[in-house]
């Protein structure tokens, strides 16, 4: 690729071709350009950027700072620009964003493409292609983004990209039970506890796949583990279905290796295509009432103010 490769998981890096490139590595247009990458389908308005990069200044300050970063930003493209065949940003009076014709590798791009590739899809729905995706995802996310980064905005990509992340693992997880691969389904539960020690699922999955590699020891030191955290972190006990588990290791029954005969949560049988659908679209809707109800409060509160001022001046 002779194009720009760049990694915001882990350590911010930017490669052009096969060498690193000079200038992506300090202050505000750096904390631009990572911006711009995140949110790369959209135009951004000047103003509205300036706002949420620069939130405690005023507007003509933050405007100020926001040229200032720009043009700083601009310089070290240009610099490197003999490596790129399209410009990277495209940059007008009022809005500016990320150029989709650019020649641009991106991990974040790629890890949630291959999200969205089994977003509502149980780990044991995915065929051998689709979880060999997830794999290169898990290989991607070499760490959390934009650490060391505590705007309001960064703390929010970095915690929606942690949750991909562990949704990714988890249905790794449950594909490796499914397919006897008791080992490396462990391996992606350890992986996940090491961000959530109380998630109360991977600690279900991981005694299910202790027990079922024949390992019982390490099955009911799971379940401790288990009650330990949520303990120290949440303060509540393990979960019916956690102790129900539990019972079944101590006393030596035998376990289903199957995860499709797991109870499914709030008595929900696996999802089939219209199941996925319909809470989608639930979704969607509910979220569109919200704005809707929202905006009709905001009319309501303008037309009192109003009715108030004219109701003043008569």
């Amino acid at each position: 690729m002779s194009g720009l490769k760049v990694r915001l998981f882990g350590k911010f890096s930017v490669v052009s071709g096969e060498q690193g490139t000079k200038g992506f590595d300090s202050g505000k247009p750096l904390e631009l350009l990572c911006y711009l990458l995140l949110h790369r389908d959209q135009h951004h308005n000047r103003e509205t950027l300036a706002g949420t990069l620069w939130e405690s200044n005023s507007t003509s300050q933050s405007k100020k700072y926001l040229r200032q970063a720009l043009w700083q930003l601009q310089n070290v493209i240009q610099n490197n620009e003999n490596s790129f065949e399209a410009p990277i940003l495209i940059i007008e009076p009022e809005w500016i964003r990320v150029n989709p014709k650019a020649d641009l590798w991106l991990d974040i791009a790629e890890f949630e493409k291959i999200y969205k590739r089994a977003h509502g899809f149980q780990g044991w729905q995915l065929d051998a292609e689709t979880i060999q995706a997830l794999e290169y995802a898990v290989e991607l996310y070499r760490d959390d983004i934009l650490q060391g980064w505590y705007q309001d905005w960064a703390l929010f990509e970095r915690e929606r990209f942690q949750n991909m992340f562990l949704s990714i693992l988890d249905k790794l997880m449950v594909y490796c039970e499914a397919h006897g691969m008791y080992e490396k389904g462990i391996s992606y539960g350890v992986r996940i506890l090491s961000i959530d020690q109380a998630r109360e699922r991977t600690h279900q999955s991981l005694i299910r796949l202790h027990y079922l590699s024949g390992d019982r020891t390490a099955a009911l030191r799971q379940y401790a583990r288990c009650e330990e955290a949520l303990h120290e972190e949440l303060g509540v006990e393990p979960a019916k279905r956690t102790l129900e588990l539990y019972e079944i290791v101590k006393t030596d029954e035998v376990l289903d290796p199957n995860p499709k005969s797991m109870p499914a949560p709030e008595n929900q049988n696996p999802p089939e295509p219209l199941q996925i659908f319909i809470p989608n679209l639930m979704g969607q809707l509910k979220e569109i009432q919200w704005f809707l109800d929202n905006a009709q409060q905001r009319v309501q509160n303008d037309i009192e103010t109003l009715e108030q001022v004219l109701s003043s001046q008569t």
